[in-house]
């Protein structure tokens, strides 16, 4: 072999975050000192949503699946002794990325960095946002505003800045296929790129600094050849759209550039240990091709169906990717599958089926309009419960889910209060003490800030306007205004948004022919609504609390519908006074709660303590989530009916179980179901 330059290694991040700017600051230090090469920061959902950390909806939720960020003193305690001149830093917020943005900019000033110098990327994909992960905040219009009005001030002000990530990672989560993944994402992109250049904000001679400063963030599943494939894929049709949509012709701006979170969907909490190999079959992904090669990787934990990964569970996954990047030759060769007639017919054939599917799109208007008109969501819903119907019957397997499921005692579980990482529940008193301390003392030295009400009026006189909305932005986060204050001044002139669920228009995904498990569970359904007395069983699906990921809700909202309940389901984001009003308004047999944040152990009972008030001690209450055992023990003994958690796969026997609930509710017999 002639010697050659080894190529240079991708980024390497961890997705970090948690409990309070002390102890992420102390998780980060102690990551760059491992090897780690850039941050990746992870927010709690209050900050995600633009709420402070004492509002009613971020009960439970604070510090929980991310580090909270309520103002400038949060984030300069979040960089502490980190020069984030020399970071390169990816900040996992959407619908406040704006806010996140310009603390993150003031900080680095107070550092005295040249801002220009500044790297790193703000994911800033509202569209996900209302397909997948539902922490939206504005309306679509307005929303593209603020993503437009940052890359416009980021062209010009941070260079170096990737101020979008279009992000198709959460995409596949929600159940796309390859070809959705690809279209869907691209036709973000097109929405993006068209509100820039029709902004007038950035003349068509810039265009080209533009569209080299968008990269993307993509989901790397099992099926590691199509994977791989589909990154080629992406590659191709990015070169295609930028150059004859936007006439971009030089080639290092249209370089598709991409960095990679690896599956989280396909870990199972069932022997978590193959959740390794899975790990790595989906690094390879998207490392193993040169030209399609991701420039930042992230790998979720083995344990991360399980609960909250500990450092020493993220040091194993940074390892995995340190072994193939240094110990391995891959980096020393040119592309492996140049050439290769498997992979280039399988890579046109992505590449056309997105192509037709991107133009479906546009046909309609265009990304947003396929948002507002719920046909993007209800696809994805669709083709989520098409993939849990295959599981089900057993045509996709799942190593130690659904085929070979015996399984040795686990020495990494034995334990399993231990084996995961788990928050202070106090951290939410301290981390709100800290904030009324804040709100309290900013004007004081040793801050000294300005009085914030002059600079969120400014903020909402901008909003009412056509400017710019990030030197406004700026000023409140140097006023000392808090991620709520700045949230709620933009929902006041832009009001909020309410996703379309996707559920209604779901098609059905399992058939319910005789003698199959779903007939059963309908005559079961059937039964009882005759018994009781009822028309139709009505079954509320709630997702108390800011967890946005809707996935798991919608599967089993679906799938009571087609087993013949009247199904109940207003979408994400509620407190657990509206889900017990919504109860007793439509007066429910069952109500069913989805959470997969951690927030469980204080809204559940809630739920369950005001239907109690109420008189409702009737109606069961049945939890689904990542819910750790002992939290789960904890649950039935303060009254819910039945736990499942992501290892209870079979949804249509989940629904059977409820039916049973609201049968012992209701003190009637045991049906018999035949064997």
């Amino acid at each position: 072999m002639t010697e050659r330059q080894k190529d240079r290694p991708w980024l390497m991040r961890t997705y970090a975050g948690h409990s309070t700017a002390e102890a992420s600051n102390e998780l980060y230090r102690r990551n760059l000192a491992k090897g780690q090469t850039g941050l990746s920061v992870a927010f709690d959902l209050p900050t995600q949503t633009g709420y402070d950390s004492d509002h009613v909806l971020a009960r439970g939720e604070v510090g929980r699946v991310g580090v909270p960020v309520a103002h400038l003193g949060d984030m300069r305690r979040l960089f502490q002794d980190i020069p984030l001149e020399q970071m390169n830093t990816s900040m996992t917020i959407n619908a406040t990325a704006m806010w996140l943005l310009a603390l993150y900019q003031v900080v680095a000033e107070e550092q005295g960095a040249d801002i220009t110098k500044l790297q790193g990327t703000t994911q800033n994909d509202i569209v996900k946002e209302y397909l997948s992960r539902g922490t939206h905040v504005f309306p679509p219009g307005p929303s593209l505003r603020l993503t437009t009005d940052m890359i416009a001030y980021t062209v010009s002000h941070l260079p170096k800045w990737n101020p979008i990530n279009i992000c198709s990672y959460h995409l596949q989560e929600a159940g796309a296929t390859p070809v959705q993944e690809i279209a869907y994402a691209m036709s973000t992109a097109i929405a993006v790129l068209d509100a820039v250049r029709d902004s007038g904000q950035v003349p068509q001679e810039r265009m080209g600094d533009v569209v080299g400063r968008i990269s993307f963030f993509v989901n790397a599943g099992v099926r590691f050849v199509e994977e791989m494939c589909k990154m080629r894929a992406f590659g191709r049709i990015w070169d295609r759209v930028t150059r004859e949509r936007y006439g971009i012709e030089n080639p290092k701006h249209r370089r598709f550039r991409y960095g990679v979170q690896v599956n989280s969907l396909g870990l199972t909490e069932a022997q978590p240990e193959n959740n390794v190999q899975r790990i790595v079959l989906e690094m390879l992904a998207v490392t193993l091709s040169k030209d399609a090669r991701a420039r930042a990787v992230q790998l979720p934990a083995w344990n991360e169906a399980l609960g909250l990964p500990r450092p020493w569970d993220q040091q194993w996954s940074l390892r995995i990717q340190q072994v193939l990047a240094h110990e391995s030759d891959l980096l020393e060769y040119e592309d492996l599958f140049e050439g290769s007639k498997v992979v280039e017919a399988k890579v046109d054939e992505l590449v056309e089926a997105a192509f037709a599917e991107i133009d479906r799109i546009q046909e309609m208007g265009g990304a947003m309009a396929a948002v507002e008109s719920g046909y993007l969501k209800s696809q994805l819903v669709a083709s989520h419960a098409e993939r849990r119907a295959r599981i089900e019957s057993g045509e996709e397997k799942i190593i130690g889910v659904n085929a070979f499921e015996g399984t040795e005692p686990n020495p990494l579980t034995a334990d399993l209060d231990t084996a995961i990482q788990t928050v202070d529940p106090a951290v939410e008193a301290r981390v709100i003490a800290s904030l009324q301390n804040w709100r309290d003392t900013r004007y004081q030295p040793p801050f000294n800030h300005p009085r914030p009400c002059k600079a969120l009026e400014k903020l909402k006189e901008a909003a009412r306007g056509t400017g710019n909305l990030m030197e406004a932005t700026l000023e409140c986060a140097r006023a000392g205004a808090t991620t709520g204050e700045w949230a709620g001044a933009l929902r006041e002139v832009f009001g909020e948004f309410r996703a379309p669920t996707g559920v209604s228009s779901a098609p059905v995904a399992v058939t319910a022919e005789e003698g199959s498990a779903l007939s059963e569970v309908r005559r079961k359904v059937e039964l009882t609504a005759k018994e009781m007395e009822v028309g139709k069983l009505r079954f509320l699906v709630g997702k108390p609390g800011l967890d946005g990921h809707s996935n798991g809700a919608e599967q089993i909202a679906v799938r009571a519908r087609d087993a013949g309940f009247e199904v109940v389901y207003q979408g994400i984001r509620l407190t657990p006074e509206q889900i017990v009003d919504a109860a007793l308004a439509e007066d429910v047999h069952a109500v069913g709660l989805s959470i997969l944040s951690g927030s469980h152990a204080q809204l559940v009972p809630d739920v369950l303590e005001r239907l109690r008030v109420a008189g409702a001690t009737d109606i069961p209450v049945i939890a689904g989530g990542i819910i750790p055992n002992g939290d789960a023990e904890e649950l039935r003994a303060a009254g819910v009916a039945a736990v499942f958690t992501p290892k209870d796969f079979d949804i249509t026997g989940i629904i059977g179980r409820i039916v049973d609930e609201i049968r012992y509710a209701n003190k009637l017999d045991p049906l018999e179901v035949p064997a």
